[in-house]
């Protein structure tokens, strides 16, 4: 048998009035997740826990059949985990995005979709300057990412750490708020304020940006710490789940480095950006290749969440077509040839366009494939969901009754 996931992040919405009281996935043409609603089924998966924060770190641990409560330490280290950086026992890894809020109001938490070309500077000067020093009990390196998306470790030297107990605020869920109501909190609030606070005249200096100005582009202002954690020990998902050999595709650290913390084989895609602007064709043709050598293949595209982050309507109905047409399609035309198969399309939680943040609460999914039995849905929505029969709450109960 073999398994396909389709995961359009983000895509969970409410009915929007530039979309004529429509959702996004009301509105979008979508013939090939229609036709896995058709042959399959249509329902509703809650992936976030009331007592956690709706991100995709916790959501992507429960679409993929581990219980967040058990399992979720936190952002940070499942994006080291694709980094390939190394955490040891007393070690805590910390989001750091380049952001842009140059009046002290998140402007932008992307800092205008910096490139990895311009980003990556940007946080080795963070290093030369700020890095390798010793604070509060343990050593500080800054590690470049993906575009805008970078990791900071904090390598404590016991097992007391600041970082235990502190809150911290994910920047994409504060667009164009005041930063001083959402600044870290608690035993650590002075380690990552400090830096936080240092890397603003560091960053201004730069040549990267000053280039980015006199271009008309938007700078990276400062960094802005977030999302920390531990190591988690994940059980492997072949161990877990019958000895199913799994794939990821996906342009975000964070959700790759769930799958390779799985035991998955992890594939770069060529021109993928976890962007609006990613190549979904060939995220479509690897994934048909993957499905030569693994059992399950999962293709997660960042770009429906982007367009809602940056309340645009259009471009996340765009997002969708593009998905429908490029990656759900052309798996579903291979996968007949390798005999039984059975497919999963489902968002890790809801992103809302009124918001430009992610929300609680249950998401649709479609699954269709041998041994599934169709049920009345003729269409793949959040309504078609309302009124299906299937429930999963705690959505990470999908993952054994899909695998069948």
């Amino acid at each position: 048998m073999k398994y396909v996931i389709v995961i359009p992040d983000g895509c969970a919405d409410e009915p929007v009035a530039e979309l004529g009281g429509l959702t996004p996935l009301q509105a979008a043409k979508l013939p090939n997740m229609d036709r896995v609603a058709k042959a399959g089924v249509v329902g509703l998966s809650n992936n976030v826990p009331p007592a956690l924060t709706p991100a995709s770190d916790v959501a992507t641990l429960s679409l993929f059949g581990y219980d967040p409560l058990k399992y979720y330490t936190g952002r940070a280290p499942l994006e080291t985990a694709a980094m390939g950086i190394h955490l040891g026992p007393n070690d805590w890894a910390v989001r750091c995005n380049l952001v842009y809020a140059p009046d002290a109001h998140m402007r932008d938490f992307t800092a205008g979709h910096i490139s990895s070309e311009d980003g990556a500077p940007l946080i080795h000067v963070l290093q030369k300057e700020l890095g390798g020093k010793e604070v509060a009990g343990g050593t500080i390196e800054f590690h470049a990412g993906v575009q805008y998306r970078n990791i900071l470790v904090w390598r404590g030297h016991s097992e007391t750490s600041p970082l235990a107990g502190t809150k911290t605020q994910a920047p994409h869920d504060i667009p164009d708020q005041p930063v001083s109501g959402y600044l870290p909190q608690g035993p650590g609030a002075d380690l990552l304020n400090g830096l936080m606070e240092a890397s603003k005249p560091i960053l201004a200096n730069h040549p990267v940006n000053k280039r980015r100005v006199s271009e008309g582009k938007k700078p990276a202002t400062q960094v802005w710490l977030w999302g920390q954690g531990k190591r988690p020990t994940l059980d492997p998902f072949a161990q877990s789940y019958r000895g199913k050999r799994g794939a990821i595709i996906s342009a975000v650290d964070l959700v790759r480095g769930v799958g390779v913390l799985l035991g998955w084989h992890r594939i770069d895609v060529p021109g993928a950006t976890g962007y609006l602007d990613t190549d979904y064709a060939a995220k479509g043709r690897y994934a048909i290749e993957a499905l030569g050598a693994f059992d399950l293949v999962c293709v997660h595209v960042e770009a429906p969440d982007e367009a809602s982050h940056e309340g645009k309507a259009d471009e996340k109905v765009k997002a969708l077509e593009r998905i429908d047409e490029h990656i759900v399609g052309p798996l579903l035309e291979a996968l007949p040839r390798y005999g039984a198969y059975r497919v999963l399309v489902e968002p890790d939680h809801r992103t809302t366009l009124r918001t430009r943040a992610h929300a609680h609460g249950a998401v649709p999914f479609a699954a269709c494939g041998t041994g599934i039995a169709p049920d009345a849905a003729d269409r793949y929505d959040e309504p078609t969901a309302e009124r299906g029969a299937l429930r999963f709450d705690p959505g990470w109960t999908l993952m054994n009754w899909w695998l069948g």
